[in-house]
């Protein structure tokens, strides 16, 4: 029985490039019996990531491109997506920006984590603007990804209180713990 719940989860690429601390929680979450997705590809942009052993330790197939050249890069990762039979995608730290192309042909199906409350704060260094223009709260979005760096359609996002003891470092980590809730959160929101 167990097999045939696995066998209806959507197939589901998680693209990487950090630590993989969200990697690990979708990991996790796609393995409950509730999780709509099931993860089936890692992709990343560097073999000099700590992400890729979560991949290894939970036998998900992975791969990691060079992106010198992005077209060529996207073309193969097409023929992954393709060959694995993928149908949604999860950013989770990925730092490279998919071109226009790229994103039409998974039209919807592509989602990303950022560490701000958007449309604030898009692009890098999230914490250190909040902080410097003493914002009361930090947090995180889920948002859709469109060709426009951090602007796609916000699915879901949680408030986290900026303290006035709070630097870049505290509230990355207070952030985070946040994004590990709501990552799954907003999946369950998107299938159900």
């Amino acid at each position: 029985m167990e097999k045939l719940i696995g066998l209806n989860k959507i197939r589901t690429a998680v693209f990487i490039s950090g630590t993989g601390s969200n990697l690990k929680n979708l990991i996790k979450f796609s393995k409950t019996k509730k999780s709509p997705i099931a993860i089936n590809l890692v992709i990343s942009n560097t073999n000099k990531t700590k992400a890729l052993k979560y991949a290894n330790q939970n036998k998900i197939k992975k791969k990691v491109l060079n992106f010198r050249n992005n077209s060529i890069a996207e073309k193969n990762i097409l023929k992954f997506l393709d060959r694995e039979k993928i149908k949604f995608i999860c950013l989770a730290g990925f730092m490279k920006i998919l071109s226009k192309n790229f994103i039409k042909k998974f039209n919807g199906k592509i989602i990303n984590i950022h560490p701000s409350l958007l449309p604030k704060y898009k692009g890098l260094n999230t914490h250190e603007r909040a902080i410097k223009n003493k914002d009361k709260f930090g947090g995180c979005s889920v948002h859709y990804v469109t060709s426009k760096l951090d602007s796609g359609k916000i699915i879901i996002q949680k408030k986290v209180k900026i303290t006035a003891k709070d630097n870049s470092t505290s509230l990355a980590k207070k952030v985070l713990k946040q994004e590990h809730k709501l990552y799954p959160t907003a999946i369950l929101k998107i299938f159900n």
